[in-house]
C-alpha cells in the first residue's frame, strides 16, 4: 500500500503546544491584538514557536474575520510593461509591503474590455482599494465600477476632480530646467515642446515663461518650436532653432527623446555640446539620458515618489472615508545634473 507522503500542515494548536500557551494567546499574538496585554516574554515565546514550526496563518480565514484582504489593486494602461515608469510600481510595492499589503497588478494595454474585466477581477478578489495609474500625466474618465470604491489616481486626474490624485509638478519642472540654464548665463534659450495638448505640454511651457520673466528676459516666440515628442521631432525642432539668424545658446527639450534628436541636429550642423549649445531634457530616462555623449542633464519625473504617495493615500481613505476628498497632490521634479549644460 502506498504511503501518503504529504506533510501535515502546522496548526495553531501545534504552535500553542510548543509555546506552552493557549490557542487564543497564539491568535492574539499573531493578529497583534494590543488590548490582549500579552506579556513580552510570552509574545517572544509564541513568535519563536511560529518561526521554528514554519507556521503560516490561514489568510482566507483571517480575511473573513477582519473583513480585510490586505490586497490592493493596481491597474494601469502600459506602466507594467515599460521600463520607463517601472519605479512607479516599485514605489507602490515597497510602501504596500511595509504596511502589510500585497499589490495585484493589471496591465490593460489601453483596451477598454481588458480594463473592465481587470477591475471586476480585482473587486471579486476583495481588494481593499485600487490605484488607477496612467503612463503619462493626463485627465481620465473612470469606469463606473469604481464609483464609490476607495480609489487613488496616479499620474492622472479625473475631470470632475472627485478622486484624490498625484501628478508631477509640470510647471515647477519647466521652471527649474529653464532657471538652471539662466543661472549658467544663457539668455537665448530655445524650448522644444511637445505638440500634443496634454498637461505636461502646457505646464512646462508655463514654467519656461515664468523663469524667463523672473530673470527679466523677454519671451521670444521664435525660440519656441513644437513637434511630436520623439527623436525625429527633436531633430526637426533643433535644426530650425540652430538655423535662426540669432540661434539659441541653450535648448530646453520637452523630453529626453526629443533631446536625443536635438543632439543629432546640433552635431550635424557642426556645433558642439555644451560649449556652443547647452541641452537640458525632461524625464530622466536613463536608457537615454545617462548614455548620450555628453550625458544629458535632465529633469526626473517623480515616479517612485508618486507610487509611495498613492499607496499612503489609499491607506488613509480606507481607514477613514472622510479622507476621500479631492486631494490634488503635485510632486516636485528634480534636476539631474550631468554634462550637457
Amino acid at each position: 500500500m502506498a504511503l501518503n507522503s504529504r506533510k501535515k500542515s502546522t496548526t495553531m494548536a501545534d504552535v500553542a503546544l510548543l509555546a506552552g500557551v493557549s490557542k487564543t494567546t497564539v491568535s492574539f499574538v499573531i493578529n497583534n491584538v494590543e488590548s490582549a496585554n500579552i506579556p513580552p516574554e510570552t509574545r517572544e515565546r509564541v513568535l519563536a514557536a511560529v518561526s521554528n514550526l514554519g507556521y503560516r496563518p490561514n489568510v482566507q480565514a483571517q480575511s473573513l474575520r477582519t473583513q480585510r484582504s490586505n490586497l490592493y489593486g493596481f491597474i494601469s494602461d502600459e506602466i507594467a510593461i515599460t521600463p520607463h515608469a517601472g519605479r512607479i510600481i516599485e514605489g507602490a510595492q515597497d510602501t504596500a509591503w511595509k504596511n502589510g499589503k500585497i499589490l495585484m497588478l493589471v496591465n490593460t494595454k489601453r483596451n477598454a474590455d481588458i480594463e473592465k474585466a481587470g477591475i471586476e477581477s480585482l473587486l471579486d478578489r476583495k481588494v481593499e482599494g485600487i490605484i488607477y495609474a496612467t503612463m503619462y500625466h493626463r485627465p481620465v474618465s473612470l469606469p463606473q465600477a469604481l464609483g464609490d470604491f476607495p480609489t487613488v489616481l496616479l499620474d492622472c486626474y479625473s475631470e470632475d476632480r472627485r478622486f484624490p490624485s498625484t501628478v508631477p509638478d509640470e510647471v515647477q519642472g519647466g521652471r527649474t530646467a529653464t532657471e538652471y540654464l539662466l543661472k549658467k548665463g544663457h539668455r537665448r534659450i530655445g524650448f522644444i515642446n511637445n505638440i500634443d495638448p496634454i498637461p505636461a505640454t502646457a505646464g512646462r511651457m508655463q514654467g519656461y515663461q515664468a523663469a524667463l520673466a523672473a530673470y527679466g528676459v523677454p519671451f521670444d516666440e521664435a525660440l519656441v518650436v513644437t513637434d511630436i515628442s520623439s527623436s525625429d521631432g527633436g531633430y526637426r525642432c533643433a535644426t530650425s532653432l540652430i538655423q535662426l539668424p540669432e540661434p539659441p545658446t541653450a535648448i530646453f527639450c520637452f523630453s529626453d527623446g526629443m533631446a536625443m534628436g536635438a543632439y543629432d541636429a546640433i552635431r550635424k550642423l557642426g556645433m558642439t555640446i555644451p560649449d556652443q549649445v547647452a541641452v537640458v531634457g525632461f524625464d530622466n530616462l536613463e536608457i537615454i539620458a545617462a548614455h548620450l555623449y555628453p550625458p544629458l542633464t535632465t529633469m526626473a519625473l517623480p515616479h517612485y515618489e508618486m507610487g509611495v504617495w498613492a499607496v499612503n493615500q489609499l491607506l488613509k481613505i480606507i481607514e477613514d472615508p472622510q479622507n476621500r476628498g479631492p486631494v490634488q497632490n503635485k510632486i516636485e521634479c528634480k534636476l539631474i545634473e550631468r554634462s550637457s549644460a
